[in-house]
């Protein structure tokens, strides 16, 4: 059974991921969102681009050592790191502790040990794949995967007989993140891309958070050119608003995507332009394996299932900080 708890948690935070961040504060806790006057990675004001709830707070990094938390969530390797002994009192080092990695390891794959090596810490994976990958060392580790809401409004259309890519930075972050393959698809293809600089790549540039699953949902499919990262956002994101979708079959992906059903995976370029040709030529073929995309994304990536795993998380995370603090030590013979 989840674990329960009687009051609200003060969780600090840090702004990683936007999207995730939503999200993971739907959860009914108080979130505390360090920021900085300067920004910087993970210290961004939240900014209005998502419709952040009342419990989410945003707090300057000089005045954390003076509040008051619960638990402590980092988010980032440098936040763990480095900035924790500059941001937070000793007292507040000693909280329950939880990381979320957002990434599979990005060194050697399967050699990699975290860097959160905490006995009475958890760690926290976003997809199976990533938890099988990293060595998680003597932290406990568990898997919570994503959870999405989408605007009640969106709907598939697949009117524009295109595809949708949506990569974040895609010509800086180059192969990992698949740049080639797209470069090489789109060549035989018609795509689009969104996200942060694709103008650079001939691309529509960012799309605003809230409007950029009504833009996915007019495209006849979504392509995923990324070789080797998480299970993206904007994946099941296509796949809530019914969007068939077409990528690599690596990590995550092949768990997800079932070919001929809700979409197709392969690791040959030549067949996912072939598929990528099907689904333009027949609407309703694509149409057909959005409605099962759709599905799969409902019963995996529920927002209600989402919040019952972080609930759980933060209700063990602070339960064995507390019966470590009550159990008297040992006392030797």
């Amino acid at each position: 059974m989840p674990e329960t708890l009687a009051r609200p948690l003060r969780i600090l935070t840090w702004h990683v991921h936007g999207n995730y961040l939503y999200y993971l504060t739907q959860v009914p806790h108080e979130f505390h969102v360090v920021t900085r006057p300067e920004g910087g990675p993970g210290y961004a004001p939240l900014g209005s681009g998502l419709p952040w709830g009342r419990n989410v707070h945003e707090v300057s990094a000089d005045k954390v050592r003076d509040m008051r938390f619960d638990c402590v969530l980092y988010q980032s390797k440098q936040a763990y790191l480095e900035d924790r002994e500059q941001l937070l009192s000793a007292a507040q080092r000693q909280l329950p502790q939880i990381y979320l990695e957002h990434d599979p390891p990005q060194l050697h794959p399967t050699n990699t040990v975290h860097w959160f090596q905490e006995p009475r810490g958890t760690l926290v994976h976003v997809t199976p794949f990533n938890a099988l990958m990293w060595d998680s060392g003597c932290t406990p580790m568990r898997v919570v995967e994503h959870g999405v809401r989408l605007p009640p409004d969106v709907e598939y259309q697949g009117t524009t007989p295109r595809g949708i890519v949506v990569v974040n930075h895609l010509k800086r972050r180059g192969r990992r993140l698949g740049a080639d393959v797209f470069d090489a698809l789109r060549a035989r293809v018609p795509l689009d891309l969104a996200g942060m600089d694709a103008q650079s790549l001939g691309g529509l540039g960012e799309v605003p958070n809230l409007e950029l699953p009504a833009l996915m949902a007019r495209y006849r499919f979504f392509f995923n050119p990324i070789r080797y990262t998480s299970l993206g956002l904007a994946v099941v994101e296509a796949m809530m608003a019914g969007v068939p979708v077409v990528g690599l079959a690596t990590t995550e992906m092949s768990t997800v995507i079932e070919n001929g059903v809700n979409g197709y995976v392969d690791t040959r370029l030549d067949c996912l332009a072939d598929v990528m040709h099907e689904l333009l030529a027949d609407p309703e073929l694509a149409r057909a394996w959005g409605q099962e995309a759709r599905l799969r994304a409902l019963q995996r990536f529920g927002i209600d299932r989402f919040v019952r795993d972080w609930m759980d998380v933060f209700a063990q995370a602070t339960r064995t900080a507390a019966e470590h603090v009550d159990q008297p030590e040992e006392m030797s013979s």
